[in-house]
């Protein structure tokens, strides 16, 4: 599957979510051993655990997840592996979910659209030039200086929209 077009979408019924993760497991281990950056045993598998499906995870469920498992890890253990991984592009935060999901363009300076669905949880992160460049010029406008984006839209996907299934 093609990485910019991994998560471009809702999942459909078909998707095959193995095959996501695996590419964007091995999309990560690239880009660190490019960059010289350590992805240890800890940040690895947290990665693993914000790929598990495509709904954002909190870092207190992820350090559950963790302790599940027999890992001994506490939150500032997670928070340390949350940051490596935010720093250098491997997930974003979604502000408004105080949550985390992988990033579909590791190591491309990008700022990313998101759209989330209220039923199901799931979210669809986006690219698109054109908004990045309407808030730049907003900006200049009002002599604003952007610090941090994140476009975030909340609603109800199209798999949701057609109700229960069995």
């Amino acid at each position: 599957m093609n990485a910019s077009k991994r998560s471009e979408q809702f999942p459909t019924a078909d998707h095959d979510h193995q095959t996501c993760v695996t590419h964007a497991l091995q999309e990560a281990e690239d880009f660190c051993l490019q960059q010289g950056l350590r992805l240890t045993e800890l940040r690895h598998r947290v990665l693993e655990l914000i790929w598990a499906n495509h709904q954002p995870v909190g870092a207190y469920d992820l350090l559950e997840q963790l302790t599940h498992e027999g890992r001994k890890a506490a939150p500032p253990t997670i928070y340390r592996s949350l940051d490596f991984l935010l720093e250098n592009g491997l997930i974003h935060r979604i502000t408004s979910l105080n949550a985390y999901v992988g990033c579909n363009h590791p190591g491309l300076n990008h700022a990313a659209q998101f759209f989330i669905c209220e039923a199901c949880g799931q979210a669809a992160e986006l690219d698109d030039a054109k908004i990045e460049s309407v808030i730049a010029r907003d900006a200049k406008r009002l002599g604003f200086t952007v610090e941090k984006r994140t476009v975030e839209v909340a609603g109800i996907c199209a798999h949701c929209k057609q109700g229960p299934h069995p």
